[in-house]
């Protein structure tokens, strides 16, 4: 990417205003290279998703042009990228990994970005991308460059989701048990790489991970902390396994660039749980 990973983890926001300014010809060719490159759409178990760009003006009704939109929350977005996949469990999962990984690809680039999964209108992009049978569309982000004034709807979209509160540590890492509070000072090495984690954008910023640290600090389990009767559920999909991948790819690019050397794997350890609610997902192994 160039600059550092970990920086454009920090500094990334969500944008919703963006200016009338066009996506330039180099950024655009950057980012249909990245999507035309195999290693970049693969998750980490092998799953790829399917990605698409998408102008904004480029919708059509009847013949006529229609401006693909996000109901009036994003303002001057110049194009979308479009995810599709197939609606089970690890392929949320990977979606949510090999997407977030462009937009911080995208953010290197210079553009902004904001995560939609229920605030735009399904129907008028699936007429502009191909879906195979049982895909769904479960999110897009808008593209464009930052307008430097934002509007007051973006300053209240973020105090509304709270997006600028993240949980503190207690309440998402957990030393060798749940219960057991995890210190950054006691982390090691992987300290920065959950950091990243915390750090990571989620649906209404519910932050839904929860990490339990092995005694020897070789492994990283990711558990699915479910929120009760979450609304994100009610687009016929579980919102809540895309952020899982959004935090394991802070994690595991962290842990590339600091050369932690290690791999994914789905191994349960058997833990007791903290709560019903509270479910195993992946595992990041240290070679």
């Amino acid at each position: 990417m160039g600059i550092p990973v970990m920086d454009i983890i920090e500094k990334r926001k969500s944008v919703r205003t963006y200016e009338a300014t066009p996506i330039g010809e180099a950024v655009h060719a950057s980012i249909m290279d990245y999507l035309s490159q195999e290693d970049n759409l693969h998750g980490p178990f092998g799953g790829k998703p399917g990605i698409e760009w998408v102008w904004a003006k480029s919708g059509t009704e009847d013949g006529k042009i229609v401006k693909l939109g996000a109901y009036g929350i994003i303002q001057n977005p110049q194009a979308y990228l479009v995810g599709k996949v197939k609606n089970d469990k690890l392929a949320l999962l990977e979606f949510g990994y090999v997407f977030h990984r462009l937009i911080l690809y995208a953010t290197s680039l210079g553009l902004g970005t904001c995560w939609l999964g229920g605030t735009f209108n399904r129907k008028t992009f699936a007429r502009e991308i191909e879906l195979a049978q049982g895909e769904i569309i479960p999110c897009i982000t808008p593209l464009g460059y930052a307008r430097e004034k934002q509007r007051l709807l973006d300053a209240t979209m973020r105090y509304v989701v709270k997006a600028d509160q993240k949980k503190p540590w207690r309440d998402l890492f957990y030393d060798t048990e749940f219960g057991n509070m995890l210190a950054p000072e006691s982390a090691g090495k992987l300290a920065p790489p959950l950091e990243m984690v915390r750090l990571g954008p989620s649906a209404s910023n519910k932050q839904p991970w929860r990490v339990v640290v092995s005694p020897d600090r070789k492994q990283a389990h990711f558990y699915l902390q479910h929120t009760p009767n979450y609304s994100g559920n009610k687009l016929g999909f579980e919102m809540q396994r895309i952020d899982i991948g959004i935090a394991a790819c802070n994690f595991g690019l962290a842990c590339r660039e600091l050369d932690i050397a290690g791999e994914w794997t789905v191994n349960d350890p058997q833990l007791d749980l903290d709560g019903p609610l509270t479910e195993y997902m992946l595992s990041y192994k240290l070679s």
